[in-house]
């Protein structure tokens, strides 16, 4: 005998999933618990914190201005016309925001094990709520660069966007689908190897100083030229410099960068994905 329509299962769970499996209308269905993951973050962060929120504004801003200590004014690193602060400033902007959906994602199996084990949701849903939860911190920093952009402005510096500012979403999108990428693959990683975590930090600093951040590439290129080529590779790098060429016309931006860039954080996510649907079925057994 047939089963009727209404013994049918609205909804069916399996360990077998498609190589590729990103399905939208079940995360979708848990949109719900996607956004309660996305206040989570944001209140939790500065949670019993004295300063709270405000370490939004502060830590980009010191930053900058050690940057521009060491760099332009002891390293005497040239920015062109560009003021160095302004200079710093976006390069960081744009670098904090993928720092932070690496880094952020790149714990998602083991920092949530205790509930993976409990209850079943799509277990994207965690690692896309850190990137979707750190836009409105890359948002506040946006209105600070905003704010030292029209100060700069206002003191006479010859300091403007060019068309390639239509490109901003794209860049935004790369930023975080990059991190995402890269971090579900270290995620999926340390639920077997637990030293990555701890060199997960070092990396990523490392990684800061070999992309373009707190120099321009174009200095690299003219000084020395035998390590360009780590800059030139770096899909990071050319974001950065592509994210700073729009904002403030300066910098070194090819096509051939641009889609370089593209493709490498197109596959990192892919491979990131594929990497992270096949550990879910059997982290557990060795977190």
């Amino acid at each position: 005998m047939k089963a009727s329509k209404d013994s049918e299962w609205l909804y069916t769970i399996s360990s077998k999933r498609k190589l590729i499996d990103f399905n939208f209308k079940e995360i979708w269905r848990y949109r719900d618990l996607l956004v309660l993951f996305v206040k989570r973050d944001i209140t939790t962060v500065y949670k019993q914190t004295v300063l709270g929120p405000l370490w939004f504004f502060i830590q980009p801003l010191f930053t900058s201005v050690i940057f521009t200590l060491v760099f332009n004014n002891i390293a005497s690193i040239s920015t062109g016309e560009i003021p160095p602060f302004l200079f710093n400033l976006t390069g960081i902007t744009a670098w904090n925001y993928f720092k932070v959906c690496l880094t952020g994602t790149s714990n998602t199996f083991r920092g949530n094990a205790g509930v993976f084990g409990k209850v079943y949701f799509p277990r994207v849903i965690m690692p896309l709520s850190v990137v979707i939860s750190n836009l409105v911190k890359f948002g506040i920093q946006l209105l600070i660069l905003l704010v030292f952009y029209v100060y700069y402005l206002s003191q006479g510096f010859s300091i403007s966007p060019n068309s390639h500012i239509l490109m901003f979403p794209v860049y935004i999108l790369m930023m975080a689908f990059l991190g995402l990428g890269i971090g579900m693959i270290i995620s999926a990683l340390t639920t077997k190897y637990r030293d990555l975590t701890m060199l997960v930090s070092f990396a990523v600093s490392l990684l800061m100083y070999v992309s373009a951040v707190p120099f321009p590439m174009s200095e690299i290129q003219e000084k020395q030229p035998q390590y360009a080529w780590l800059l030139e590779y770096n899909p990071v790098a050319q974001i950065i410099e592509g994210f700073r060429f729009m904002i403030l016309d300066a910098g070194v931006f090819t096509w051939l960068g641009f889609i370089y860039a593209l493709v490498f954080t197109i596959i990192a996510f892919l491979f990131g994905l594929i990497i992270f649907n096949k550990t879910e079925k059997t982290f557990i057994d060795t977190v």
